[in-house]
């Protein structure tokens, strides 16, 4: 199954850059809100999400400062 027949996945992956780490990072970021809602704000949880916002955030600036 290809990514972009999708149509909430596609339409994310049309809206942005052609950059795989960047749109990758869109999505996961939703799953994320859910697995914290799902679980619960734990250590696991908070790391997760801490990890992901450095991620995140050191991605768009080293692209930035690259560009």
């Amino acid at each position: 199954m290809n990514p972009d027949s999708v149509p909430v996945i596609g339409e994310i992956l049309d809206a942005g850059p052609n950059d795989r780490a960047f749109d990758s990072l869109l999505l996961v970021g939703p799953l994320l809100i859910a697995t914290v809602a799902l679980l619960g704000r734990s250590i696991g949880t908070i790391l997760l999400a801490m990890g992901y916002l450095a991620a995140f955030v050191g991605y768009t600036l080293s692209k930035a400062l690259s560009s």
